[in-house]
C-alpha cells in the first residue's frame, strides 16, 4: 500500500510519511487534470504537515527548554517536505499528461 522504493535520501519515518501512496492524486481515474479536491486534499495536507513538525517542535522545545529553535526547525521541515511532496506529484502528474518519450 506504500510506495516508498524511490531512494529520496530522506530518513524512513520523514520518507514514509511523505511518499505514501495515501495521497490525493491516486484516488480513482481521474483523467489529465486534477480537479479542486485534488487541490484542496494537497493543501490540507501541507497544512497539517506543518502544523505536526510545529507541534513537535514545540513540544521538543519544552522537554529540552532550548527556546523557539526546534518549534522554527520543525516548521522549516514541515514545510520543506510538503514542498517536495507538491514537487513530486506535480512532477507525476505531468509524465502522466505528456505520455512516453520516444
Amino acid at each position: 500500500m506504500l510506495n516508498i522504493r524511490r531512494e529520496t535520501g530522506l530518513c524512513p519515518p520523514l520518507e514514509l510519511f511523505f511518499t505514501s501512496a495515501l495521497n490525493f492524486w491516486n484516488v480513482g481515474d481521474k483523467g489529465s487534470t486534477p480537479s479542486a479536491s485534488d487541490l484542496a486534499g494537497i493543501g490540507l495536507q501541507f497544512a497539517v504537515s506543518i502544523v505536526l513538525f510545529v507541534f513537535a517542535g514545540q513540544w521538543v522545545d519544552r522537554r529540552l527548554g532550548t527556546g523557539p529553535l526546534f518549534l522554527i526547525v520543525g516548521a522549516f521541515l514541515g514545510a520543506g517536505g510538503s514542498f517536495y511532496s507538491m514537487y513530486r506529484k506535480l512532477m507525476a502528474s505531468q509524465e502522466k499528461q505528456d505520455g512516453p518519450k520516444s
